[in-house]
């Protein structure tokens, strides 16, 4: 089902009442083009997660974290594939919270809704923090919270221009990451063959020394998989953009077939290059395993450099992690569980007062981090922590759920889906059963313990606000119809 036309400014002023059948993209324009969603998708994941975060996955499991982003990757793959399913059969702006939704009830809809907003909101915040110590180490002289303050006012003014604008900022924006992987993995073949001047084949010393190539052991390779996890979390926002683009069903098809790929080459080719070029026990593997690399290349200025790369991820992920949180507030609003202020949309299609909502819980995130940064802020990253991993489990349940009630249902056009998860069932459940094994893995790990605990808290509060706010919408709904029958 295709997202219907923009609606008239009189709707626009006063959203209509959120009922089953309202298709949660109602009034935005179809203004983004596939470049902007094939970016979107590339950027979406390469983050600074992948250019510093990295180095936690390698320190854990050494020259194995190949081994690890090959797995993560294939899940993510498999996860991206059910979300696409889903998404090209229905394109709506709310994506896998509008699937969970249909397939699960309400409450699963509220509940993955409002844990990907606070996860993207509460990154926001983190992603000012980065920016801002970036850009402390080359001007000293001004407050970090002068950064932070400016940035946060750039990209709310972006998400509130027209949303092609948005896209084209983030096209650049993604396009200087891909491109800056795309130089580096091509000086580090050059470098790991040694035709790189002055440079030698560094060979398997560093993949089978330095206590062999799973230094660790097994426990070690179960917490780089963990890291290696939530380095691939972004790509969702992909389908949420699909919703605004001219040909939804065509755009989420494509990312499916390719972006994945793409980005399971960056991260798998920038490890390997990684480990083979560095000793993995080095503090420079640890703390900055690209400029690490850079440097071991004979690559001037190499520090500098991938700090420029950083900021420009740490941006790029601030405008599409504001641009994401509104539209998924968006659909709240239009399903009922969000204030119906929130959902008013500009005469440009822009939904200002999600997009201001957003931000300003982004930026009262940045106070909490200058004001409480190891307490109120820390409790708010735990609380978010593991988001992702119940995200990806609704999305695989969702997906089980509908494709068999296409099935059950016997029309052949809605059992083909125009992307389909491959061998479902059979691959649908292992998916599922490989992020309950990242679950258990974090539990068992004190470091990642309080992540999920805090946030499994924090989503059953949402499950529980979900259950009653549907016994109140049914209530409703019956009190209207008994209204009806006796005006009758």
């Amino acid at each position: 089902m295709l997202a219907p036309p923009p609606a008239s400014a009189a709707t626009r002023k006063n959203p209509p009442a959120p009922a089953a059948a309202t298709e949660a993209g109602a009034g935005l324009p179809r203004g983004l083009k596939q470049r902007h969603l094939s970016m979107i998708a590339l950027g979406g994941a390469i983050g600074a997660g992948l250019f510093v975060g990295s180095g936690v996955g390698i320190g854990a499991a050494g020259p194995a974290i190949v081994v690890a982003y090959v797995l993560a990757g294939g899940l993510v793959l498999l996860v991206m594939r059910m979300l696409a399913e889903m998404s090209a059969a229905d394109p709506a702006t709310g994506s896998f919270s509008v699937h969970a939704a249909k397939a699960l009830g309400p409450w699963a809809g509220l509940t993955a809704g409002w844990l990907y907003w606070s996860l993207l909101v509460v990154s926001v915040a983190a992603e000012a923090i980065g920016a801002a110590d970036i850009m402390t180490d080359w001007l000293p002289g001004v407050p970090g919270w002068v950064w932070m303050t400016l940035f946060m006012a750039v990209f709310t003014g972006s998400n509130l221009a027209a949303v092609r604008r948005f896209g084209d900022l983030e096209f650049w924006f993604a396009g200087l990451k891909v491109t800056a992987i795309c130089i580096f993995l091509l000086l580090g073949a050059l470098a790991v063959c040694g035709l790189l001047p002055g440079s030698a084949a560094p060979g398997a010393a560093h993949l089978t020394g330095h206590g062999g190539f799973l230094p660790h052991g097994w426990h070690g390779l179960a917490l780089g998989l963990v890291a290696a996890v939530f380095a691939y979390g972004g790509l969702e926002t992909v389908t949420i953009a699909a919703a605004e683009s001219a040909d939804p069903v065509r755009a989420v098809g494509r990312a499916a077939r390719t972006v994945v790929w793409r980005i399971c080459l960056f991260y798998i080719g920038s490890m390997a290059v990684i480990v083979t070029l560095l000793p993995w026990d080095s503090s420079t593997a640890h703390i900055s395993p690209y400029s690490g690399t850079l440097e071991r290349m004979g690559i001037p200025g190499a520090g500098h450099l991938m700090n420029a790369v950083v900021l420009v991820a740490l941006l790029s992920a601030m405008n599409a992690n504001i641009y994401g949180s509104s539209r998924m507030l968006y659909s709240l609003v239009h399903r009922g569980d969000a204030p119906r202020t929130l959902g008013r949309v500009t005469p440009g299609g822009v939904p200002r007062n999600a997009v201001l909502a957003s931000a300003a819980f982004g930026f009262a995130a940045v106070v909490l981090s200058v004001v409480w940064p190891d307490t109120v802020f820390r409790f708010l990253l735990n609380a978010v922590g593991a988001t992702i991993l119940i995200v990806w489990f609704l999305i695989g349940l969702s997906q089980l759920r509908l494709r068999r009630r296409r099935v059950r249902r016997g029309d052949a056009g809605d059992a083909e889906p125009p992307v389909r998860m491959w061998l479902f069932p059979h691959l649908t459940r292992l998916t599922l059963l490989a992020i309950g094994a990242v679950l258990v893995v974090m539990v068992l790990e004190p470091d990642s313990r309080t992540q999920v605990l805090c946030t499994g808290a924090w989503a059953a509060l949402l499950i529980v606000c979900g259950l009653v706010n549907g016994r109140r919408g049914r209530a409703r709904r019956a009190a209207h119809a008994g209204a009806r029958h006796r005006a009758g």
